[in-house]
């Protein structure tokens, strides 16, 4: 006769010393036809920020037609300015120039009017060297001189002077002197007249010059 009987079957007790193992979890694996994001390629939103806050240039301001205004109003008046001051510029140039052909207008009309009087001072100084002046012609001749030397004619040439043939026109040398240490005017035969720096005529001088050794 079978024994009916069946003895349970059991399963091992677990080893306290042995430790529990679970199985670990591999990397999840992208279905097919979706690209699985790489971890390193992401950067965290931190980093994100970090980069944001001070890799990237900062925003310009937004300009304002007020801005705009203002800025070509400055550049208006800045060419206004330079306008100006060129403009001044050339009127000073202007104003010099004026003046300066004013002045040769007017040496030029009393050279003119001058010179043909020359000759009558020349007259005067030869009569003077005659005898002195008396009388009527006297005072002609002086006042005559007083007019000429107003208006800017002024006579030079004296004996003793040192020749400059800038101002002097040696007529002919008359020898040496031996107190003369350059050649010097010795006669005026003729003066000279000049107008400020212009020479009218060159003064006619005979010259001697200093003596050997």
């Amino acid at each position: 006769m079978t024994d009916d009987h069946v003895t349970p079957e059991t399963t091992p007790e677990a080893d306290p010393d042995t430790p529990e193992t679970t199985p670990e979890a591999g990397p999840e694996v992208a279905p097919e036809g979706e690209q699985q994001p790489d971890p390193a390629a992401a950067p965290s939103p931190e980093a994100q920020e970090t980069a944001d806050d001070s890799g990237s240039p900062e925003a310009a301001p937004e300009s304002t037609p007020e801005a705009d205004e203002l800025t070509l109003t400055r550049m208006a008046l800045e060419e206004r300015t330079l306008d100006l001051q060129r403009l001044q510029a050339e009127y000073l140039n202007y104003k010099r120039r004026v003046e300066r052909d004013r002045e040769l207008l007017r040496e030029n009309a009393t050279y003119a009017a001058l010179t043909p009087i020359i000759d009558v001072l020349d007259a005067i100084d030869r009569a003077r060297e005659h005898e002195p002046l008396e009388g009527g012609f006297k005072v002609v001749a002086e006042q005559l001189e007083r007019v000429v030397s107003g208006l800017g004619l002024v006579k030079f040439g004296e004996p003793g002077d040192a020749f400059d043939p800038n101002v002097h026109e040696a007529l002919s040398h008359i020898g040496t002197d031996p107190e003369v240490e350059v050649t010097t005017c010795k006669v005026i035969a003729k003066a000279g007249y000049k107008i400020g720096d212009r020479v009218v005529r060159a003064a006619q001088v005979l010259v001697v010059d200093p003596a050997e050794g």
